[in-house]
């Protein structure tokens, strides 16, 4: 319920009739009417934050200067880093991050009891909706038994977890959970959540209209975009804080103006066009900043590719990437089934409030760029970075160079020559390895590609690539191909009404004959849950060290993140994972090369099986129909006969069962204080580990599998768990056991501390090298705080809250880097742990620094947001250094965060504070 407290809401509060009905909305021309600025050339995703500011002015945490400067923030070209209290109207959660989420909250109603205070008041005040939708994993694929075998099996895993969640949607106030098989929550939530314009009724009974707004424990959060609504991902701690009513602080962003021009030419797709834009905007730099589309081409681009780009704004390093309300917006929402008074709605408050885009649309931006969509061609991006954008007639040569990188110097040098004169004279080596496959008949090769999935909810929220990948199916399948036997295929779709559709064109079958069976509804191979492979395939690519590949529709490539048996992931659109699986190695130039070869010899080309654009269009006119999302969301809270079997007890508080390998009550609140302490100074600190760049929240905290050699390993092997239920980590982030263990153990990751050494290790207080783990604990055991050192980019990725819990309940205090993400570095401060970025061009390596120094950093105890201050190293042979470090403290309330040990603290002891409730 959104709480009207306006200091004076007489200037700004007016009335709107749509229909019959009659709404309370708070005005921006009265604003400017009122005197308080010029606002008219305001990006419209500013305008939402304005109208949050319009909406919760009282002149406490709201003031009328902080209205006031969004008017000087178009007057000095896109800038004016005001810190402001924002309040999103809801909050969008999935289980992965869900689950913590509500451990803490559990935890939380512990904590004030023992604090005296009212269990009650811990309870969400606005809307949370938590889609269960990461835990299905693909262990069966590729036969009609696929789907139903593998909901069973996570029913079998995750049943602890569902029966926690379960009772807390009984438990809380305003808190439904979706129940697991019904789609990935960025999909249903734009299908069905949102609304682009809220309404609700205030404390005076008034129905009020007001902009949808949201923040997700989950990045992709910003697929909502797409249709107008402003949501971003944030870490589950700050999505916990806002439940609670505590506001955002955030600084008035930039807005980057993205213009499109032209339209998408025959034979791309708008996944073609996203990693496009990731490119572009990764290198102009955006960390931080609204990006705001704009221009004619939008009136060629449709929905479901807006939200394909605005779902990988975490890919080009943004809050967001926003697309305003207009004609396109009202045809989608009609078309997904929203009802009628609800989209008069967004038509009238949009035309009357200032947020529609017409063709005199020209809002002042901090920047902008511009790209032509005449200019797309298809492509994909990897080996391991969702920037790293390769045209498709260019993807088997840059291969060959990711071998030839991989194989070393020499190879390297052999490759280039190679590369650049054609065929191989008998001198020169070819750097790629093969392996047979034991009982099989066909050799593995460094490029052969071993899974191939359709998942995601970046391209299967999109008709016109799944139907696009349905049609590739269709007409491989009429010329006798299908999938290559070592090729792992699955299709996992965003929501069941992709399944209606593709059903109603009858391209279901056709997948099916080529292996992409329907394997589950949620996010499976692009949050690593793809499953194992084949025993002999894993077995051929780890003895020989294959360079085995991957293709799928997601967002997410990173290192060690999609399966453990494959080092080069690359992101295509669905047509193109269905083209790879036929083709099967990535060392086929697929744009101009025949992909397969027909039962009868004929040779097959990409342009062969590739459907037109309008075969394309007319299919999804057809299938895709407001009926079938009607249908599909009729009971979307109901769930199977499996969740609805799910038993819980109905109580306040949560009886954490001591045998829990999944939910263990945490230790954040226990023995916690009435009152918060002082920041201090950080002295004698060691160094766990030296990172370099674009080190992911998947390299801080892995989500995957993992083995039982591994600290999480033998802490539930100890526990009698045997490897075949580990599940994922993922899947135990309701235990800090585990989830302490597993942090920075991703198999992928480099400590440069050790030399050359993959996975989560470092060099003990003895000198000697151990997991990060058993330092952690030792040094910890010694009373020895630790640093993290690392390079640019530092937490990029996933809005994964467990890095940072992860890395405070090590011990570290402090994290200093070149650069941070914008989720992670709000994340470390929500858990008490204080980034630092370095100045004066010094990093770790200017610095030298080996691992075996010793940190202290001063001037924390009258820190300011974004202080500079001292900071000396001590090295192993007792020389030192002293230089500047920023303090990433950015805002005032954030000082009081990291006093009270983390936000979560800071909210707890508020709340305890309160009047209990009356009985």
């Amino acid at each position: 319920m959104p709480i009207t407290v306006g200091h004076d809401t007489a200037k700004t509060r007016k009335t709107l009739k749509v229909g019959d009905k009659t709404y309370a909305y708070y005005s921006i021309a009265a604003a400017e009417a009122a005197g308080l600025g010029d606002f008219s050339k305001l990006p419209a995703s500013l305008k939402v934050v304005l109208e949050n500011m319009l909406r919760f002015e009282d002149g406490k945490t709201v003031h009328v200067d902080d209205i006031k400067a969004f008017s000087t923030w178009a007057e000095q070209g896109g800038r004016n880093p005001r810190e402001i209290a924002y309040r999103p109207a809801r909050v969008l959660m999935q289980d992965f991050t869900g689950v913590p989420a509500v451990v803490d909250l559990a935890a939380m109603r512990d904590g004030i009891k023992a604090l005296g205070g009212d269990p009650q008041m811990i309870n969400p005040l606005n809307p949370v909706d938590l889609v269960i939708d990461h835990s299905v994993m693909i262990d069966e694929f590729g036969n009609p038994r696929a789907f139903q075998m593998n909901v069973d099996r996570e029913y079998e895993r995750n049943m602890e977890r569902y029966t926690f969640l379960k009772w807390g949607q009984s438990a809380f106030d305003n808190f439904r959970v979706v129940p697991p098989g019904t789609g990935i929550c960025h999909q249903v939530n734009l299908e069905y959540l949102a609304k682009t314009v809220w309404f609700d009724a205030d404390q005076s009974g008034e129905t009020v209209a007001y902009p949808d707004t949201l923040v997700g424990t989950d990045s992709h959060t910003t697929m909502v975009n797409g249709a107008a609504v402003l949501g971003w991902g944030v870490g589950g701690i700050e999505a916990e804080a806002a439940m609670l009513g505590q506001p955002i602080s955030m600084l008035i962003p930039e807005v980057v103006g993205f213009e499109l021009t032209g339209e998408m030419m025959e034979g791309t797709t708008g996944t073609d066009l996203v990693l496009k834009v990731v490119e572009m905007l990764r290198k102009k730099g955006v960390v931080g900043k609204f990006v705001e589309f704009y221009g004619a081409g939008l009136d060629n681009l449709p929905l479901a590719d807006r939200a394909t780009i605005a779902n990988m704004a975490p890919e080009y390093g943004a809050t967001c990437g926003f697309f305003p309300i207009d004609g396109e917006t009202l045809r989608y929402l009609r078309n997904s089934g929203r009802p009628e008074e609800v989209l008069a709605l967004v038509e009238a408050y949009a035309k009357e409030n200032g947020f529609w885009r017409d063709a005199d649309y020209a809002p002042v931006y901090t920047d902008t760029l511009s790209l032509d969509m005449s200019t797309i061609v298809p492509a994909i991006s990897g080996p391991k970075r969702p920037q790293d954008y390769t045209p498709l007639d260019q993807a088997a040569k840059a291969f060959f160079e990711v071998v030839s990188e991989y194989r070393g110097e020499d190879e390297s040098a052999r490759a280039t020559d190679m590369a650049a004169e054609g065929p191989a004279p008998d001198t020169l080596i070819d750097p790629r390895k093969s392996a047979s496959v034991e009982g099989e008949d066909y050799t593995l090769r460094d490029g052969s590609v071993v899974i191939a999935s359709i998942t995601s909810c970046t391209n299967t929220s999109n008709p016109y690539v799944m139907i696009g990948a349905g049609l590739v199916a269709r007409k491989a399948r009429a010329l006798g191909l299908t999938r290559k036997p070592w090729v792992k295929t699955s299709l996992a779709p965003g929501s069941q009404v992709v399944s209606a559709y593709l059903e109603a064109a009858n391209l279901q079958e056709d997948l099916d004959a080529v292996g992409f069976n329907l394997v589950g509804y949620g996010c499976t191979t692009c949050i690593g849950n793809s499953g194992p492979l084949q025993p002999e395939i894993s077995k051929a690519i780890n003895e020989n060290d294959l360079i085995a590949t991957s293709v799928l529709s997601g967002n997410r490539n990173f290192e060690g993140r999609i399966s453990p048996d494959v080092r080069a992931n690359y992101l295509a659109s669905p047509p193109l994972v269905v083209a790879y699986a036929i083709a099967g190695d990535m060392n086929i130039d697929i744009a101009n090369e025949p992909l397969a070869q027909t039962p009868d010899g004929k040779d097959v080309y990409l342009r062969d099986i590739w459907p037109t654009s309008r075969e394309v269009a007319e299919l999804v006119e057809q299938t895709v129909t407001r009926e079938a999302f009607q249908a599909k969301y009729a009971d979307v809270f109901k769930g199977d006969e499996k969740w609805q079997g799910v038993e819980v007890p109905k109580q306040e508080t949560y009886d954490w069962p001591a045998t829990s390998t999944y939910i263990q009550n945490p230790p954040y609140f226990q023995g916690m204080g009435a009152e918060p302490g002082t920041i201090s100074n950080i002295e004698g600190a060691r160094v766990l580990a030296l990172l370099g760049d674009m080190i992911t929240t998947d390299h801080i905290s892995p989500a995957g599998s993992f083995k039982d050699t591994t600290p999480a390993g033998r802490f539930l092997t100890e526990r009698q768990v045997p490897q075949r239920e580990f599940n994922s980590y993922g899947a135990r982030r309701g235990n800090h056991q585990v989830m302490m263990r597993g942090t920075f153990a991703n198999i992928r990751i480099r400590n440069e501390m050790l030399d050359g050494v993959e996975g989560g290790y470092t060099l003990g207080p003895d000198g000697q090298q151990t997991s990060i783990y058993d330092a952690a604990m030792a040094y910890q055991e010694a009373g020895t705080p630790l640093v993290i050192f690392a390079g640019e980019q530092y937490g990029a990725g996933s809005s994964r809250d467990w890095a940072a819990k992860g890395t405070a309940l090590l011990g570290v205090k402090a994290v200093i880097a070149e650069s941070f993400e914008r989720i992670h570095r709000s994340n470390l401060v929500g858990m008490g742990v204080i980034p630092f970025e370095f100045t004066g061009g010094d990093t770790r390596k200017s610095l030298g620094l080996k691992g075996d120094e010793t940190v202290s950093i001063h001037g924390l105890d009258t820190i300011q947001p974004l202080q500079e201050v001292p900071c000396t190293i001590t090295y192993g042979d007792g020389s030192t250094k002293e230089i500047t470090l920023k303090c990433r403290i950015d805002t005032a309330v954030e000082i009081e965060y990291i006093e009270h040990g983390g936000v979560l603290h800071y909210v707890l002891r508020n709340l305890a504070k309160a009047p209990v409730a009356a009985e």
